[in-house]
């Protein structure tokens, strides 16, 4: 799982030397684009009623928007890997249908939470957000390209702006790193879900905020034991099962960070423009005063 990420990192760290170049900063030139979702149930359709042959591959990958070739990569993989996971978990596909059908409708929501960034943020970027239909293993994530959702990951449509905005959010973070410590990535997430939530109104990680803001002295003292080392477990993308935590508390602690930060800073737009920019992310701690009481 570790050694998933860490190529899914390398990729970011790729890709955003290249991110915003080409797009503009009008909120209004952001196309959300759904053809995928309506290619990938053509090509399901197909296997239904002929499960022997792949169709995932010519009618459905072949002729992807960049949003299935950027999710093809460590995600979809291949035509036969989506083929694969499509006969595992058929009916968790067909009871998603109805929900990805309706990723359209939400585009006005999405939109303003652009209108709410370029409030914030005046030089932000808007991509293309593609809806796309992958392996059951990602439901977002971001390239050069774009944002990428991945449809049959959610499982509320109210839920698609707060996904959304939490990935252009990462679109425009500067300085992503090879190897990150855990304190690095934490910051790096839970400040996308702290910006996130800023222009879209939700937190996409409530049983991570509920369950760290119940166990935050314990957390606390184990984070700062942790947070200087590359091992992500039980914080970031897996947990051991230790105890009766949820995933991602990474992003809570981040959240917690970035928060308490922002909360200090008198001029809220600026504030905004350093998160989005941290070069040091020790310092960036320090400044917030998270965390203090258990560092001395």
């Amino acid at each position: 799982m570790l050694k998933y990420y860490a190529t899914l990192l390398t990729i970011f760290i790729v890709n955003a030397a290249h991110a915003q170049v080409a797009f503009s900063n009008n909120p209004d030139s952001s196309v959300f684009l759904t053809k995928d979702i309506d290619n990938f149930w053509k090509a399901f359709d197909q296997f239904q009623k002929d499960s022997t042959t792949n169709p995932f591959g010519s009618a459905y990958l072949d002729i992807g928007s960049a949003g299935v070739k950027g999710f093809t990569q460590n995600r979809i993989r291949n035509a036969e890997n989506l083929m694969k996971v499509v006969k595992k978990r058929y009916a968790d596909y067909e009871k998603v249908r109805p929900i990805t059908l309706q990723m359209k409708a939400k585009e006005k929501q999405c939109r303003s939470t652009f209108y709410a960034l370029k409030y914030w943020y005046p030089p932000a970027r808007y991509p293309a957000v593609y809806f796309v239909i992958g392996a059951y293993n990602s439901g977002g994530t971001f390239n050069e390209e774009g944002v990428f959702i991945g449809a049959e990951m959610q499982t509320d449509i109210n839920n698609i702006p707060f996904i959304v905005a939490h990935e252009l959010i990462h679109f425009q973070q500067k300085n992503w790193m090879e190897n990150p410590t855990l304190l690095e990535q934490s910051i790096i997430e839970g400040s996308a879900d702290f910006l996130g939530e800023l222009i879209s109104g939700e937190n996409i990680n409530k049983k991570a905020m509920e369950y760290g803001n119940k166990n935050e002295t314990r957390l606390c003292r184990e984070f700062i034991t942790r947070m200087d080392s590359t091992d992500y477990k039980d914080w970031l993308y897996g947990i051991s099962g230790k105890d009766d935590r949820p995933n991602d508390l990474g992003y809570w602690m981040g959240y917690k960070i970035t928060q308490q930060y922002f909360n200090k800073a008198a001029d809220k737009k600026q504030a905004v423009k350093e998160i989005l920019d941290i070069k040091d992310h020790k310092a960036f701690l320090v400044k917030s005063g998270y965390l203090q009481a258990f560092l001395k």
